[in-house]
């Protein structure tokens, strides 16, 4: 998932598509889950930058979904909002305890829930826009172009997930297994040494900037990304 996507769990459907409806408009890309086990089978496809769950959810309820989250090492990072009629403080203690980020009672306003999205998403590190710039590097994520000393660079998709995983995560070592996950989503089988050929690919398309050393390789672990300086 591309970044500033939201994941958003939530079985009542005019609830869902209203604050589908906000949340676009506040320029949010919106993935939608009527159940806790469809989320949790769109989180295997790929990672969101935030998730906002309804606790009263058929089946898994939120509370639970958040604590299976929290968790799994591929979403355990994930910011989540609870949205609930409970309003009282064992609720919330209740809440906070599974995991979650931030707690909202309804009725609330789309507003509301925005400006606390994006409160939330400046404290977890996510981008408030959807460019990511490192340096001379720009990476366009909504028209899904990266540009380097002002030039386009042609990247494919999978190197371009790479290095937007990367420009995110400055100085991060990642496993092959943790880059699978991030990077292709566990739903998908691919060996651990088709990493290391898009790696070279990326370090390819690097190259010519004389900047492939950005991407480098630890010793016995996998990989990380240096911000250039």
């Amino acid at each position: 998932m591309a970044g500033n996507t939201i994941l958003l769990v939530e079985d009542e459907p005019e609830i869902r598509d209203m604050l589908n409806f906000a949340l676009s408009r506040a320029g949010f890309r919106v993935v939608e889950a009527a159940t806790a086990e469809d989320a949790m089978i769109r989180l295997d496809g790929g990672l969101p930058n935030l998730l906002i769950v309804d606790w009263m959810l058929p089946g898994m309820s939120g509370v639970e979904m958040a604590r299976r989250v929290r968790r799994d090492d591929h979403t355990g990072e994930l910011p989540i909002i609870m949205l609930t009629a409970r309003g009282e403080e064992t609720d919330k203690l209740k809440s906070f305890d599974s995991g979650v980020d931030d707690y909202m009672t309804k009725p609330f306003s789309p507003r509301e829930l925005i400006a606390r999205v994006k409160a939330l998403l400046r404290r977890s590190g996510a981008p408030d826009s959807d460019v990511l710039e490192q340096g001379p590097i720009r990476l366009d994520l909504t028209a899904h172009q990266l540009f380097i000393n002002s030039r386009e660079v042609q990247l494919g998709p999978t190197e371009f997930r790479l290095l937007e995983n990367f420009m995110m995560n400055p100085g991060r070592a990642f496993d092959r297994t943790q880059l699978l996950d991030r990077v292709w989503g566990r739903s998908v089988y691919v060996e651990e040494r088709t990493v290391d050929v898009h790696i070279l690919r990326l370090r390819k398309a690097l190259k010519p900037f004389d900047l492939q050393h950005l991407v480098q390789t630890v010793r016995g672990v996998g990989y990380r990304f240096l911000q250039p300086s």
